[in-house]
């Protein structure tokens, strides 16, 4: 069963994504939209070192109750490079408009030497969109159904 697409107002914000190609899904059922690194020359990013933020040259408003949209790593670059969030993931809520920010960090052991460097252009992170749940909280002094789950964190394995 298709969807009917949600419509999310963007404004691009460096005009090189005109030419790099805007955010876009790459497949059919890709996820989330890569996110390009619009730097005005290449960053090295050394490890270890504080997290950075990166431009990505667009805004996004989503504007819609229970929607929201995370920015998420893209698997190779931080499989292979060690290129990692350095807030894990960025939540971007439906009602912010600013220019979208990637936090950077490279998760190589310092001593590796292993620098990364972002180029102008570069696809970085991805984001993906996903509905929200805004739940009202009942206080209660027990709950009121069982689980198969007998006790707490890590109780079911590793």
């Amino acid at each position: 069963m298709q969807q009917m697409p949600h419509q999310f107002e963007i404004i691009v914000l460096d005009k090189r994504l005109n030419d790099w190609g805007l955010p876009k899904y790459q497949t059919q059922q890709s996820a989330g939209i890569d996110l390009i690194a619009c730097l005005n020359e290449p960053m090295q990013i050394h490890p270890q070192a504080p997290a950075v933020l990166i431009p990505t040259g667009i805004a996004i408003h989503m504007n819609t109750a229970g929607v929201c949209s995370f920015i998420l790593p893209r698997s190779g670059l931080g499989h292979k490079k060690g290129l990692v969030l350095g807030n894990g993931t960025g939540v971007i809520d439906a009602d912010y408009k600013e220019q979208c920010f990637i936090s950077v960090w490279n998760r190589n052991p310092a001593s590796s030497e292993q620098i990364i460097t972002i180029n102008p252009g570069e696809r970085i992170a991805q984001m993906v969109f996903l509905p929200i749940i805004r739940p009202e909280f009942n206080i209660v002094d027990s709950f009121s159904n069982e689980s198969e789950r007998k006790g707490g964190f890590g109780s079911t394995g590793v």
